[in-house]
């Protein structure tokens, strides 16, 4: 548990570094699956004042198990999209301006360039509305619900964030490090992608023979990029280099 919290800490203490987050909006978790207990960041705390032993240790059924303060608001959503998605061990929150500005508008990220198709091969998905009844029973599990609808049978690994309508960027990576800079590169594509609407509002999606050959060559068992020499993280970060 000890070597989980240092990593959940580091990963929430990258997310003012990066300049994802303001004041305390956000927060980043991760989890042991083989004890199946989840750490996630204290409600409220500042990162200045964050340290290892005030981060939040709960299981999978939500039963806090370690700590002395109130979880994240945001837990149940982490919760459920673990439940749902065994193969991640990371997951990141953020309000991070330029995503969050294409969640409040109810528009997609569709990949116009190739730092986007570096990191997935489809546009970043806003999920669907909440209704009324799901607002006022199980909000935030609810929300983790409709993130997972919007990844459907594509799968976290292409689909490795999505926009909650409204509200902001969710993100997701093999570890908390990773899903970390998931959430840095949707930032920045965001922003290139309001960027490129503003000097050119009619620009299409990158074609799909380039999209296709910069997604393959970081992911996948042919991968080609850095000096791993094997398969790399599904959901690793993105750019050239």
């Amino acid at each position: 548990m000890a070597e989980l919290r240092a990593a959940v800490l580091e990963a929430n203490l990258l997310l003012p570094r990066y300049g994802l987050v303001t004041l305390t909006w956000g927060n980043v978790s991760g989890i042991d699956r083989a004890a199946g207990v989840m750490v996630i960041k204290p409600s409220g705390v500042p990162y200045e004042r964050l340290r290892a032993d005030d981060l939040v240790a709960v299981a999978l059924d939500g039963t806090v198990v370690e700590g002395r303060l109130r979880p994240s608001s945001d837990t149940d959503t982490h919760l459920q999209l673990y439940r749902n998605f065994p193969d991640i061990g990371g997951v990141v929150h953020t309000h991070s301006t330029h995503a969050t500005a294409f969640a409040q508008a109810g528009r997609e990220i569709p990949v116009l360039g190739t730092t986007h198709a570096d990191l997935a091969p489809l546009a970043v998905p806003v999920a669907r509305a909440l209704s009324e009844a799901e607002v006022a029973d199980r909000y935030e599990e609810s929300t983790g619900t409709i993130l997972v609808e919007a990844v459907g049978d594509q799968g976290p690994a292409r689909v490795p964030a999505v926009l909650a309508p409204g509200h902001g960027p969710f993100a997701w990576g093999a570890d908390p490090r990773a899903a970390v800079e998931v959430a840095a590169t949707l930032e920045e594509v965001a922003r290139m992608a309001l960027l490129t609407y503003q000097l050119a509002p009619g620009t299409g999606p990158l074609p799909a023979h380039v999209r296709d050959k910069h997604f393959s060559r970081k992911h996948g068992p042919g991968a080609t990029y850095g000096q791993g020499g094997g398969p790399h993280d599904p959901v690793a970060g993105s750019g050239g280099g």
